[in-house]
This record gives C-alpha cells, sequence and structure tokens, in this order.
C-alpha cells in the first residue's frame, strides 16, 4: 500500500505540471486505508488494487498502486481517446461509415455482432458511442483496427506519456485466448454460440488458461497508471476540448456498472467511468473493474480506479464491494 502527496510525482503524470495550492479539504488517508483494507480482506482471494486522486491539488492514495491487473473492457477508455485524437488530427471523421463483414465481428459482449448480417453499415460516431455505452466487443475492434490496431493506441499512449496502460491485442483475440479457445471466428457470434464453443474446451486448459490471462502483462493497468491517464484528461492534455466534452458525457451515460461505484456516490454526482468484466468460468473471474472521474454535487471532482482479479464472489458480491469502495472514497474526500 502507497500514498503520495501533490508533491510527489505520480507513474503517467506529467512532472512539469505546476504544483498549485489546494482549495478542496486533503484526503483523509487513514480512513481510506482502514475502509480499502478491510473491503480487501473481503474481497479475497480476489486481489483488490485500488487508486483514488484529488483532480484539483494532485494528492492521490493508492493500494497496490504499481500492480498490473488485466483490464477487460476498460481498454475501450484509452482506445476512445486515441479515436477522437485521430479526429481532432483531421485523420478520421466521426460521419465515416463502414459496412462489416463476418471477419469483423468479435465475442460477446456485442450487440453489434448479434444484429449482423442485418445490420452492416455503421458510422464512426456510432460505433464510438456503442464501445463505450454498451461495451461493445465489434465496434471497439472496428474502431481500432480503423486507427491502425493495438499497435497504434500503444504509440498513442507512449506519445502522451501515459505509463502502466497497455493495449496490446484485439478482443477477437483477448476473449478466447483467455479460455484456452482456437480464435475467434463469426459463426461464435452470440452468447449462445459462443459458449457453446467454450464448452468444447477441457475444463483444465480453460482454467490454466484464465490464470495465465490473469498473470499476462498484456492489455493490463496498473491503478496509478489509470489515475496518470484520467489526471491528463481531465486537464485536456490528451484530446481537444470539444473531443473530451463528448467523451466523458457518453461515459457519463453508460448504464452499465449501476451497481458499482456509482452506486457508493451521493445523490446529484457525476460519474464518467468505464467498467470491465471478464466471464466467470468454473467460479473464477479474472477480472472486475470500475474506472473514471466523479464529480460531487459541489463540483470536487476525483479519478478513481478499482481493479479486482481472481474473485470467487458472485457477481452481486462484487457490486457491493464497488458500491462500497466508492462510500468509502466519499467519505474520504471531506
Amino acid at each position: 500500500m502507497l500514498f503520495a502527496g501533490a508533491g510527489l510525482a505520480l507513474a503517467a503524470c506529467s512532472k512539469s505540471q505546476p504544483l498549485t495550492a489546494s482549495r478542496t479539504p486533503p484526503l483523509d488517508t487513514e480512513h481510506l486505508a482502514s475502509q480499502v483494507n478491510a473491503l480487501a480482506a473481503r474481497a479475497a482471494p480476489g486481489v483488490l488494487g485500488f487508486a483514488l486522486m484529488n483532480l484539483e491539488s494532485g494528492q492521490f492514495w493508492d493500494r497496490l498502486g504499481d500492480r498490473p491487473f488485466p483490464m477487460m473492457s476498460v481498454f475501450k477508455l484509452p482506445l476512445a481517446c486515441a479515436v477522437l485524437a485521430e479526429v481532432d488530427a483531421g485523420r478520421l471523421s466521426l460521419a465515416e461509415s463502414l459496412t462489416l463483414t463476418d471477419k469483423d465481428l468479435s465475442p460477446p459482449l456485442s450487440p453489434i455482432a448479434d444484429a449482423w448480417p442485418g445490420r452492416a453499415a455503421y458510422r464512426i460516431d456510432e460505433l464510438f458511442t456503442a464501445a463505450l455505452k454498451e461495451s461493445d466487443n465489434t465496434a471497439a475492434d472496428v474502431l481500432m483496427r480503423r486507427i491502425g490496431g493495438p499497435g497504434a493506441v500503444s504509440g498513442w499512449l507512449q506519445d502522451k506519456k501515459i505509463d502502466e496502460v497497455r493495449v496490446d491485442r484485439y478482443e477477437r483475440e483477448l476473449g478466447p485466448d483467455a479460455l484456452g479457445m482456437a480464435s475467434f471466428r463469426g459463426a461464435w457470434k452470440g452468447s449462445a454460440a459462443f459458449g457453446a464453443a467454450m464448452a468444447t474446451v477441457p475444463p483444465a486448459k480453460r482454467h490454466a488458461a484464465t490464470l495465465a490471462y490473469m498473470a499476462d502483462p498484456r492489455d493490463s493497468a496498473t491503478p496509478r497508471g489509470m489515475l496518470g491517464l484520467l489526471r491528463k484528461l481531465d486537464t485536456g492534455e490528451l484530446i481537444s476540448p470539444a473531443s473530451t466534452r463528448k467523451l466523458l458525457t457518453t461515459l457519463e451515460k453508460t448504464p452499465r456498472g449501476a451497481d458499482r461505484i456509482v452506486a457508493g456516490l451521493p445523490k446529484g454526482a457525476a460519474f464518467a467511468h468505464k467498467p470491465g468484466t471478464s466471464s466467470t468460468d468454473q467460479g473464477l473471474t479474472a477480472a472486475f473493474n470500475d474506472v473514471g472521474i466523479f464529480t460531487l454535487p459541489d463540483r470536487r471532482s476525483y479519478a478513481i480506479a478499482a481493479f479486482l482479479s481472481g474473485s470467487t464472489a458472485s457477481e452481486r458480491e462484487r457490486a457491493a464491494l464497488f458500491a462500497d469502495l466508492g462510500r468509502a472514497a466519499v467519505r474520504s474526500v471531506g
């Protein structure tokens, strides 16, 4: 468990950024440590990583802040930033239309794959919204390929000096890999077909693949690395003001993860966030995450990142744990 104040460097944050006096109360780190450590014990044998930052002062606190965790759909946040950076540069238009083939489809969750071939044409803007609000894997993969693939997203992260956040694979690669399955094919579109294909893999092989995925440094983020990305997004260092507003507004409207951190925030608070969840196989959930920026009714804003890996708890128990993380965060900010 680590703690740092505004005067210390945070991974992925600009070292040249001037420090200013904070008008907001400092974090109650003793309370936060007590509460988060108790929640981490409750999460066992799952491993809980957590980080919270005052976006005005830069003061932050973290637990396992430098440990990489599998992101799952949290990767769609840096992907969305990279897509909007291409729009800002004039190399991509949100009005551009793409026609999908069966080779463009990705594993569940993907309403777009479910609707194919009944509908095959989508504007970039529609794919962007589907990837963030509905966590559509086909939309995310098509967008990533359109801007140059995982390597392009990685290059953008490096250019913005965002460390400890990695995007290495398409979802159509990562999803099957994490379950010991062969490469994805269009015939597996939809939950029923994908589940049937998964069932042909021996349970021991699936379990070994899940454990390997949890330990894989690819497609992972540390809690501190994610705080760095969120702070730079908040300060306007990543994309244009118009693109920043579009991204945060879209993230505020996502219906997914409504029972996680946001359930622990007070009435009137806004939460621009991206959850991420792996499948649960043989009682093991490789990844259950939620990251974003919450703004309290008095307009104080905080970046928060929560990652849970290797959980054996039920979905309801995991969600309740994250709601309690939200409550602990709010109590610690005064």
